[in-house]
């Protein structure tokens, strides 16, 4: 028997071992072509308040059932802490919904601000206000986002947007306006605002205008034409975002006025003029 070298041997083995770890083949895959048809999966940036201090939001957060992808601290230098990767699904939002989407946790970015809430006194429901070294960070962040996910300003909400009738939060102490100022979310021209005033001073909508206006806007509300319960929350959550002075669910002239001013149809502006020919160029082949 030919007996051989032990170099041979020591090969055959490793090739050998080499074959028993090689994994089965996957599916061939080409990504040469691309799809037309798509969009980002983020579509809304969603804005809450932790109604605790730092320590138990951070348990709350990352070890209970609600998560967040970021959380917002209240440090004297305020800093944002990663808790969920954005191209993960964060439970934020809960039961919600905002025009034509629903179950809003698929579709959103949910950031999370260290903030008491409110607390109960005889004189009634006391905000907390939040920092503006919080809010400097948050526009930061909130930039950063609408760059790579292209959100539309009409589509960073409150969690009370989106869930009126459980939540509260960011209340009626959040800068909205300072967020407008940036660029970042819908606000309703002043100037215009003031010209509707009048003709809603002399004759206010009925309930159901409100009603179909504030659906039409995005809320989650009653089409019933009465002033139930249900339908003042809603009007108090709009309140209080666009109207921060008087939040207290009723319809008025100046709510219906802001009202009609956010949902009016925005003007189609005419395409640009052809470009002048240059002097002495010749026309493209």
């Amino acid at each position: 028997m030919k007996i051989l070298p032990l170099t041979v041997i020591s090969t055959a083995m490793a090739l050998l071992a080499g074959c028993a770890t090689v994994p089965p083949p996957g599916p061939r895959l080409d990504s040469s072509l691309t799809s037309r048809s798509q969009s980002d999966r983020i579509k809304y940036i969603i804005i809450h308040y932790t109604v605790s201090d730092l320590p138990r939001s951070i348990r709350t957060l990352t070890q209970d059932v609600v998560s967040s992808h970021y959380l917002l601290t209240d440090t004297e230098q305020p800093f944002f802490y990663t808790l969920v990767d954005e191209s993960r699904q964060a439970n934020h939002a809960g039961l919600s919904s905002w025009g034509i989407y629903n179950q809003l946790n698929s579709a959103s970015i949910g950031i999370e601000i260290v903030n008491p809430g409110f607390t109960e006194t005889p004189q009634g429901r006391v905000y907390a206000p939040f920092k503006q070294a919080q809010i400097d960070q948050l526009i930061l962040l909130l930039k950063d986002i609408v760059k790579r996910h292209n959100i539309k300003p009409e589509n960073i909400l409150g969690h009370n947007d989106i869930a009126p009738q459980r939540k509260q939060d960011p209340g009626p102490m959040f800068p909205w306006k300072q967020l407008a100022d940036a660029g970042l979310v819908t606000w309703p021209e002043p100037s215009r605002v003031a010209a509707r005033m009048p003709g809603f001073q002399e004759q206010l909508p009925e309930v159901l205008w409100f009603q179909r206006k504030l659906a039409e806007f995005g809320y989650a509300v009653p089409q019933t034409g009465e002033l139930d319960e249900a339908t003042r929350t809603v009007i108090t959550v709009f309140q209080s975002k666009y109207r921060q002075s008087l939040y207290d669910g009723m319809p008025d002239a100046e709510t219906a006025a802001i009202l009609d001013v956010l949902t009016a149809p925005k003007p189609v502006l005419p395409p640009p003029p052809p470009a002048a020919p240059v002097q002495g160029a010749t026309p493209a082949e």
